[in-house]
């Protein structure tokens, strides 16, 4: 059983793409960080090199639509 107060958050970065233009003119104008939305797409994954010369593994989420829960962070 969990008790009351367990509650706990994490926060998750996640990298977008967004390629069709209409799309990606209001993702730009609109999205700002705390921006609570909804992404729909798929998954792409990959590798790159960081600036240290290590290979790290990279999963981006290709955006088909986005869904805008609220203006800001201030509205939850």
């Amino acid at each position: 059983p969990v008790s009351v107060g367990d509650i706990s958050q994490k926060t998750t970065w996640h990298r977008i793409s967004v390629f069709r233009p209409g799309l990606r003119d209001v993702a730009y104008q609109y999205v700002k960080k705390g921006a609570r939305v909804l992404v729909e797409g798929k998954l792409d994954y990959g590798e790159y090199v960081d600036k240290n010369n290590v290979r790290r593994q990279a999963t981006t989420i290709i955006a088909d639509n986005i869904i805008f829960l609220s203006d800001s962070a201030k509205e939850r």
